[in-house]
């Protein structure tokens, strides 16, 4: 009775690593086709082949649905605003703000005085405004690990995906020890189907940005949760295969033996190859050692794709998809299309802290078909970023790549000349390296690769009655290029042609120490003013503690209530961790209490 019982779990082992989803029962049945125990085994086997493949279909589906909401939210934006543009002259949805210019003394006043009577109507607030302000709102951190929860939309947004992948593993999978193979067999199954859309998440060069308008730094969280997922699956693949190793095949192959089947050893590599990978893109550890999680990262991953290739023929069309984007992302664009080599100058700011590297040139036009359009020398937009290499510093250096936003504002059409500079503060690693590197030189070369970003937080400024942006000490870089912009399109436009809206923009910016206001030359800060731009600069946190930032955002938002009915509210923030939250819970109770109001976050951190 045990010998047929293994005997037949055996025969089920054996098919489940040939069988493909083109198969069908009858031509794996062979010979034993009348035994119905064998008929169910081999039914859900190839249930399983044929339902992970609607896996891929059912993504595709809700990504298409959420593109078309999100580009008819954004054609609806453009309509309203272009409705607005052509009101007659006099309209105050036109008006410049009625604001005075401030002196070094005012810009640290509140941006509504004390005395100013509340012109808010009260009004009932709609079942909307409180899931939006749920949506928007950020929990508090996991206590004692200290694990930054997202906001409760993204949160959703992965427990969503999360859910779509139960229903994936268990639906039709019975549980049971008797039948861990058919278990082993969905669990790696979708492991292998979750690949390519761990890749795309990933990559610097995607479609989804363009398609979504969702950033890299948010794509990058549901990148870090499916990975985790992943990690779950692969562990739950490999305990179920040993499950069936002790209850099939224990009494005539040793444990040993078992590990040395190659198609056994091949999945043991890339389960440890993701895994580490796991452990090694643990915050904590990327902190501490983060050069060493950038080349891990890479290797990793290489090694992982291959063990795949060669562990299981079912895996293969997945890894071939994902080894595609990597390929697409890292080799032709990371490398090839977006690379380039220049000369820079370096200077240490007064804080000795901070080094400021720069470069400029002269723009020309590129023809569309020219590859070099991709890279640095042809412009680029407000708040993206780059990756810069610099192996003047050391040798470990000429293979690192590391993430900074670009500080300076971004060439529009009519300019002839590209301005470029970057922030970089002293912490660890390669910034102090290029610190100290900057005491004893005045020029080096580096390696941009980029640029990277999404244009969704600047689309949302410009498609809202007030722009309201908070930065946060270097958050700054994120911060002057979209106010830069914002302001720079109505001064460029003519006021007699009447066909841009000119922007109601406020920047706060919140430093550690007074010697960091000097990373914004005087002169630009007063130009801002001259434009129209609010302009708050709070005491330094490093004497002053921190500020009360509901109440700055607060007054910000209604800064332009005198002349404006019910206005539309975009807010950008880029600080640290704790500062994001701040102002986004803050940005909630807003909406909670019926502003109209959307925020975009510009996380720190990689």
């Amino acid at each position: 009775m045990v010998s047929t019982s293994n005997t037949y779990v055996e025969g089920i082992f054996s098919l489940m690593l040939r069988a493909k989803a083109s198969d069908s029962v009858e031509s794996l049945s062979g010979p034993d086709e009348g035994n119905e125990r064998r008929r169910k085994a081999i039914e859900s086997i190839l249930f399983s082949r044929r339902f992970i493949i609607t896996y891929s279909i059912v993504l595709a589906g809700i990504l298409a649905a959420y593109t078309l909401w999100f580009w008819a939210h954004r054609i609806g934006g453009h309509r309203r605003r272009r409705v607005q543009s052509c009101s007659p002259p006099g309209q105050p949805s036109i008006g410049s703000p009625k604001i005075h210019k401030q002196n070094n003394e005012e810009e640290r006043a509140p941006l509504l005085h004390q005395d100013k009577q509340d012109i808010r109507t009260s009004k009932k607030i709609s079942l909307a405004a409180y899931v939006r302000s749920f949506l928007i709102y950020q929990p508090a951190n996991v206590p004692y690990i200290n694990k930054i929860l997202p906001s409760n939309a993204t949160t959703i947004g992965i427990l969503l995906l999360l859910g779509l992948n139960l229903f994936f593993l268990l639906y039709r999978a019975e549980i049971s020890v008797a039948t861990a193979f058919v278990f082993a067999d969905r669990a790696g199954l979708l492991f292998v189907a979750n690949l390519p859309l761990l890749y795309i998440f990933a990559a610097k060069n995607q479609p989804l940005k363009l398609l979504t308008g969702a950033s890299y730094e948010g794509l990058n969280i549901i990148h870090r949760r499916l990975g985790e997922w992943m990690c779950l699956l692969a562990l739950s693949h490999a305990s179920s295969m040993v499950l069936v190793w002790y209850i099939t095949l224990s009494a005539r192959l040793s444990f040993t033996r078992f590990l040395g089947l190659p198609i056994i050893w091949l999945g043991i590599f890339a389960f440890v190859s993701y895994e580490t990978l796991y452990l090694t893109s643990l915050g904590s550890f990327r902190k501490l050692w983060y050069e060493l999680f950038l080349g891990l990262h890479v290797v990793l991953q290489a090694a992982a794709l291959a063990f795949l290739w060669f562990h299981h023929h079912n895996s293969q069309p997945y890894v071939l998809a994902a080894l595609c984007i990597f390929a697409i992302d890292r080799l032709a664009f990371r490398l090839i299309l977006k690379a380039r080599t220049m000369r820079a100058d370096l200077s240490i700011l007064e804080d000795g802290e901070t080094v400021m590297l720069s470069s400029n040139w002269q723009l020309t036009d590129v023809p569309w078909w020219r590859l070099s359009r991709f890279d640095i020398k042809n412009g680029w937009k407000p708040a993206e970023h780059v990756f810069l290499t610099i192996p003047a510093l050391s040798h470990k250096h000429l293979i690192q790549a590391h993430p900074f936003t670009i500080a300076s504002a971004a060439p529009s059409p009519p300019d002839s000349h590209a301005w470029l500079s970057f922030l970089i503060r002293a912490q660890d690693g390669f910034s102090r390296d290029l610190l100290r590197y900057a005491q004893y030189h005045s020029t080096v070369n580096v390696r941009i690769d980029g640029p990277y970003g999404s244009s969704h937080a600047l689309n949302m400024l410009h498609e809202n009655d007030v722009a309201v942006i908070l930065a946060g000490g270097s958050g700054i870089a994120v911060a002057f290029p979209l106010v830069w912009s914002l302001l720079a399109t109505s001064r460029d436009t003519e006021p007699e042609s009447n066909t841009q809206l000119k922007p109601r923009v406020c920047l706060i910016w919140v430093v550690r120490d007074k010697e960091h206001v000097e990373w914004l030359p005087q002169d630009r800060l007063d130009e801002l003013r001259d434009l129209g731009c609010q302009v708050m600069i709070p005491a330094p946190t490093g004497k002053a503690g921190r500020p009360d930032l509901p109440h700055l955002l607060d007054g910000a938002a209604h800064a332009w209530d005198d002349e404006l009915e019910d206005p539309t509210i975009g807010v950008v923030v880029a600080g640290p961790d704790s500062m994001n939250r701040t102002c986004r819970n803050a940005c909630a109770n807003l909406v909670r209490q019926g502003a109209r109001l959307e925020v975009s976050v510009e996380k720190f951190g990689w």
